[in-house]
C-alpha cells in the first residue's frame, strides 16, 4: 500500500508541475508574440485585400496565430479595415492596392463600407488593380471599383442575377410525425415558413422579390457607374446568359484583360517602374495593420463605440452573441462614463430572444437622455436588431443593409406521434393544474394553452411597434403598416421612416461627435479586446473547435448545422428575429 500511495502521489506531483510549465510557456511565446518589435513595410508597397477572409465587426487578436496557422485572426475587423485603407491613402510606402476578388465571403453591407473606402483611396491616383481566377459576382461588387479587372483566360467571371433559396422542412417533419406548434404575428414573418409550409408564400414571396431586386438594382447600377455601362445592357447580360467565358467578360467590357498570374504580376510591375520579373512588395492588411498607428488620440474626450454582432440571447453568451446581462453592463457603463460624449452602437444581429431584445432596449433609452446615441447598422439590423436600434437620436445604414421585420413568433414543437410511432416512447405525467406542463414538447398544447401562446405572441408584437412608434416619432398605425414582419433594404427603410440616413460607420461617429459638439476625441470601443489568457482558455478554443467542424463539414452544411442549432434555441421563447439566413447567390 506504502509503494502505491508514493507512486500516486510521484505521479499526482509530475501532473501539477508539468501543468504549470507548460501554462509557463504558452504564456512565454503569447508575451514574445505580443512583445514583437514592430514591422516595416519598407517602399513600393503593395496591399493585398483578399475577400475570401471575412472582415468581421469585431476582431480578437490571437498571439498563437503564427503557430497555429489559423490566419483569420490575422485579418482586421471591417472598421480597421476602412481606417488602414484611408491610411494608405496617404502613406508615401504604398503604392496601390490588389484585390484577391474570386470570392467574397463578406456580406452586402461590409462590402458596401470596403467600396466606399476603396472608392475614396482611387482619388489619391493610387492604382487599384482587380484579379480572380473565376470571379463571382459578390467579389466583383468589390472589384468593379478597381482601374483595371483581370481574369485567367481559362476562368470567367459569374454574371447570371442574384438568387436566394430556403430550405423547406415541412415535409420531413411530416414524415417524422412531428407538428410543429407556430404562433406568429405580422403576416410577412415567415421566420417558421420552413417548418409550416412546403414553399414561400406570397407575401414572403413578395418581400424577397423587393429586397433582393433591390440588392442587384443597387449592384447593377455600381457597376454600370465604375465600367460606363447601361444598367439594360448588363440587365440583359444575365438574363440572356451571354457572359459564360472569360472571352465573354472581356468582349463585353466587364474585364480589362485575361492574364495568367505571371502575366498580371508583369501588369503591377510595369505600374512600380521595375524590371520584369522584379520581386514585389505584396503586404497583407493584417501585416499592414501591425506596422502602422490608427485610431490613436490623446483627446481626454470619448465616442464610444459598442459592437452589438451576433444572435441576440438573454442572460451571458459568447464571443458571437448580443446577450442582455453583457450588453445592458456595456451600454450602462459607456452611460456612466463622464468622458464618453457619445455613444454609436453598431448592429450587425438578425435580432433573437423578444425579452432580451427588450432589455438591451431599455438600457439604450437610458443612455439618450443623457448623451447622443447613435445607431450604425452593418450587413444586418433587423427583428431584435432593430428593436434595440429603433430609439437611437439617429439612425445608419448601408444602402444594402438588411432591416425592418418587425413581427414576432414562436414556437412550440409537438413530438409525441414521433416518440411513440418511430421510436417507441411514451411518457406520462401528474400535474397540480392544467397547465402546470405547459409548452411540453411530447404532447399537442389544448386550446386555452394556444390561445396563451397566441395572446403572449400579439402582446409582444404589440409592444415592439409600440418601442418603434415611440422612437421613430410616428403614430402605431403607421408603423403597424410597415411592419407585419415585412423585411427592407435600408435605402427603403428610409424612405419608409426606419432608418434617417444612407451611411458607414465612419458617418455614423463623425455625426455622434457632431450631436456631442466635440471637435477632438478618441475611441473606445467595446466589448474591450480580452487578454492572451482569456482568449487562450476560453475563446480561442471555441474557436478552433468551429473551424474544425467547418472544415469537415464544408462551409454550406456548417451553415445549416447552425441554423439548426439556432432553431433548437427558440423553441418555446417568443422571438424577434429575422425570417431566415440572408443567402445569395
Amino acid at each position: 500500500m506504502k509503494s502505491f500511495f508514493k507512486i500516486f502521489f510521484a505521479s499526482f506531483l509530475a501532473l501539477i508541475v508539468f501543468s504549470i510549465l507548460g501554462v509557463m510557456v504558452l504564456i512565454g511565446i503569447a508575451a514574445s508574440a505580443s512583445s514583437s518589435d514592430k514591422p516595416t513595410i519598407g517602399s513600393d508597397a503593395v496591399l493585398v485585400l483578399d475577400l475570401s477572409k471575412p472582415f468581421k465587426e469585431r476582431v480578437q487578436e490571437n498571439p498563437f496565430a503564427s503557430l497555429s496557422g489559423d490566419d483569420e485572426w490575422e485579418t482586421p475587423s471591417l472598421f480597421e479595415m476602412v481606417k488602414l485603407i484611408e491610411h494608405a491613402k496617404q502613406d508615401p510606402n504604398v503604392e496601390g492596392i490588389y484585390i484577391l476578388a474570386s470570392n467574397n465571403v463578406n456580406g452586402f453591407g461590409a462590402s458596401e463600407e470596403i467600396r466606399k473606402a476603396l472608392l475614396d483611396f482611387r482619388k489619391s491616383k493610387k492604382f487599384v488593380i482587380a484579379y480572380g481566377e473565376t470571379m463571382t459576382q459578390k467579389g466583383y461588387a468589390i472589384a468593379n471599383v478597381a482601374q483595371k479587372i483581370f481574369v485567367h483566360p481559362q476562368g470567367g467571371l459569374e454574371w447570371a442575377g442574384f438568387s436566394s433559396n430556403l430550405i423547406f422542412l415541412k415535409g420531413m417533419l411530416d414524415k417524422l410525425e412531428i407538428k410543429p406548434q407556430i404562433f406568429y404575428a405580422g403576416k410577412f414573418k415567415s421566420a417558421t415558413e420552413p417548418l409550416r409550409e412546403t414553399q414561400m408564400t406570397e407575401a414572403n414571396r413578395l418581400q424577397t422579390s423587393v429586397w433582393l431586386g433591390d440588392l442587384y438594382n443597387q449592384f447593377l447600377y455600381q457597376t454600370a457607374t465604375a465600367r460606363n455601362l447601361d444598367t439594360a445592357v448588363l440587365r440583359s447580360l444575365a438574363v440572356e446568359g451571354k457572359i459564360q467565358t472569360a472571352a465573354d467578360a472581356l468582349k463585353y467590357n466587364l474585364v480589362d484583360g485575361l492574364k495568367y498570374d505571371d502575366q498580371l504580376k508583369t501588369e503591377i510591375t510595369g505600374r512600380l517602374n521595375l524590371p520584369v520579373n522584379s520581386k514585389i512588395n505584396f503586404v497583407y492588411f493584417g501585416e499592414y495593420a501591425k506596422a502602422v498607428t490608427i485610431n490613436e488620440s490623446s483627446a481626454s474626450e470619448k465616442i464610444a463605440v459598442i459592437y452589438a454582432s451576433g444572435d441576440i440571447v438573454g442572460g451571458t453568451g459568447t464571443d458571437d452573441q448580443v446577450a442582455s446581462d453583457d450588453y445592458r453592463e456595456l451600454i450602462r457603463k459607456a452611460r456612466l462614463d463622464k468622458s464618453v460624449k457619445a455613444i454609436v452602437l453598431r448592429v450587425n444581429s438578425p435580432g433573437g430572444s423578444a425579452l432580451a431584445s427588450d432589455v438591451i432596449w431599455r438600457e439604450v433609452s437610458l443612455a439618450k437622455k443623457e448623451k447622443p446615441v447613435i445607431v450604425s447598422m452593418g450587413d444586418v439590423a433587423a427583428s431584435g436588431g432593430y428593436y434595440i436600434a429603433c430609439n437611437a437620436n439617429k439612425v445608419f445604414a448601408n444602402a444594402s443593409t438588411i432591416t425592418g421585420s418587425i413581427g414576432v413568433f414562436s414556437i412550440v414543437p409537438n413530438i409525441e406521434s414521433f416518440l411513440k410511432n418511430k421510436v417507441g416512447i411514451t411518457t406520462d405525467r401528474v400535474r397540480t393544474g392544467p397547465f402546470a406542463d405547459m409548452g411540453s414538447m411530447d404532447r399537442a398544447l389544448t386550446e386555452p394553452e394556444k390561445k396563451f401562446f397566441q395572446s403572449s405572441t400579439d402582446s409582444i408584437y404589440h409592444t415592439f411597434k409600440t418601442r418603434v412608434s415611440e422612437g421613430r416619432k410616428r403614430d402605431i398605425e403607421y408603423i403597424d403598416s410597415i411592419a407585419q414582419g415585412r423585411v427592407w433594404t435600408g435605402t427603403r427603410g428610409k424612405a419608409v421612416g426606419l432608418v434617417d440616413e444612407i451611411g458607414t460607420l465612419t458617418d455614423a461617429i463623425q455625426a455622434a461627435a457632431a450631436m456631442a459638439k466635440i471637435k477632438t476625441y478618441r475611441l473606445k470601443e467595446y466589448p474591450e479586446k480580452k487578454n492572451i489568457l482569456e482568449q487562450l482558455f476560453n475563446n480561442y478554443k471555441h474557436s478552433i473547435a468551429l473551424n474544425l467542424m467547418e472544415s469537415e463539414l464544408g462551409a454550406d452544411q456548417f451553415l445549416m448545422l447552425q441554423e439548426v442549432k439556432k432553431v433548437k434555441a427558440m423553441v418555446g421563447v417568443p422571438q424577434t428575429k429575422l425570417p431566415y439566413a440572408v443567402n445569395i447567390h
